[in-house]
């Protein structure tokens, strides 16, 4: 998914910086639109030609990268005020930066949920109680459910602003 919205917003950025003095200003939102969705089906498609199982575990979320406010957010504030190169830097930075935050949060899921990391048992067995499941341990199915993302990014924020009270709006 990471890499999805790398390539989205590293070439978008880089579009719409280049079209940004030809763009009339009553319909750029449409354009940014159409510029995304454009590379969503390119990542799409190519995913379903050669990562089948991926494109098929993906499925519904490459979609959703169409209505990505930090892709429309950058279009908007980065990409039709700067050249291409700075744009795509910008566009690589952001959406490594999400990707980050991806991985912290699939990170913490699967560990809290399942007792794993990559599919391989980190915190020991849960059935014949060995690691920490001999001291009580029980993995948090909760964990495992879409609202738990939300939630998680949620305490990330939460430990940055704690850490950094200049982040903290008025």
């Amino acid at each position: 998914m990471g890499v999805a919205v790398l390539f989205v917003l590293g070439v978008g950025n880089v579009v719409i910086s280049l079209m940004r003095n030809i763009i009339p200003s009553k319909i750029r939102i449409i354009v940014q639109l159409i510029v995304v969705a454009s590379l969503v089906i390119i990542v799409d498609q190519v995913l379903k030609a050669f990562a089948f199982e991926l494109s098929k575990t993906l499925s519904v979320f490459i979609g959703l990268i169409i209505t990505n406010c930090i892709i429309m957010g950058r279009f908007e504030a980065f990409a039709l005020g700067n050249g291409p190169w700075k744009s795509f830097l910008d566009g690589i930075g952001n959406a490594l930066g999400y990707a980050v935050i991806l991985i912290i949060v699939g990170f913490f899921r699967e560990l809290l949920g399942s007792g794993t990391l990559f599919g391989i048992p980190v915190l020991g067995d849960a059935i014949e109680k060995t690691g920490v499941y001999s001291i009580g341990y029980e993995n948090n199915g909760f964990m495992l459910m879409p609202p738990m993302a939300l939630i998680i990014v949620g305490l990330i924020i939460w430990v940055q602003r704690s850490r950094n009270k200049d982040l903290i709006e008025d």
